[in-house]
């Protein structure tokens, strides 16, 4: 086969092959891939050489593999948004889905070096933590891990968040003129494999956010998503300015 794309390696013109059809809709969700022999015999290329791109679309949530049966295209994941503070409970009522907050802990802790320069407090000085997993119909879809400021928000301890989540409470009560959102690629450590009922080896979405009221910073939180269950993404105009609808 004449391959049309020379300047990338071989196992990355196998996964845009891949990924191309999967875009345009050629492999509509469920569709079964070629096997690894087919694309080895299509590409002229090793069998090492297209398992990795498999695995690795694998790992971007593209495609799944069953052992024995083949490879499929992945049905599409939930996506939550980056440029705004999304309502997870909305989100997923908005899908006809069942959704519930179950609280692991809402306490008040010593401030770590690292919480205290996120929150531009003192080392030790007191913050509030809650942790807390997000569920849709009954699967755990993130875990939310939450520092916030006790001088900003000093109710927080008081409030029942099975109600109303920490997010929302937080967005309808302190309001807040600075939003930073940072995502990374992670593992989960061997606690959060476990609140999240995925393995350790599984890829994890970890967002980061801080948000500010008046140059105050309000809350640092960690939202962890099992990247087989969620993705994280925007779309916005050319003005910056986020779509709506």
């Amino acid at each position: 086969m004449k391959r049309d794309l020379p300047s990338l390696a071989l196992y990355a013109q196998v996964k845009e092959h891949i990924s191309r059809k999967i875009q345009d809709g050629t492999w509509p969700a469920g569709h079964r891939l070629p096997s690894e022999h087919e694309l080895v015999a299509q590409f002229g290329i090793s069998r090492m050489t297209v398992n990795r791109a498999l695995r690795e679309l694998v790992d971007q949530g593209r495609i799944t593999r069953v052992a024995g049966v083949g490879s499929f295209v992945a049905e599409d994941k939930p996506q939550s948004t980056l440029l705004q503070i999304a309502n997870i409970a909305s989100e997923i009522r908005h899908r006809g889905h069942d959704y519930r907050c179950q609280m692991l802990a809402v306490e008040r802790v010593a401030a770590s070096p690292d919480v205290a320069a996120w929150l531009d407090l003192r080392a030790g000085e007191s913050v509030f933590h809650s942790l807390c997993l997000h569920r849709e119909n009954e699967t755990p879809v993130q875990l939310e891990e939450r520092y916030v400021n006790p001088l900003v928000v000093p109710d927080y301890l008081a409030q029942d968040f099975t109600a109303m989540p920490p997010s929302e409470y937080l967005v309808r009560n302190v309001p807040f003129d600075q939003i930073e959102h940072l995502v990374d690629a992670v593992l989960p450590t061997a606690e959060q494999a476990e609140h999240l009922a995925m393995s350790m080896a599984d890829p994890c979405l970890l967002l980061t956010r801080r948000t500010w009221t008046r140059t105050t910073p309000v809350t640092w939180v960690r939202c962890l998503h099992p990247a087989s269950r969620y993705r994280l993404g925007s779309r916005f105009r050319a003005n910056g300015n986020p779509s709506s609808g």
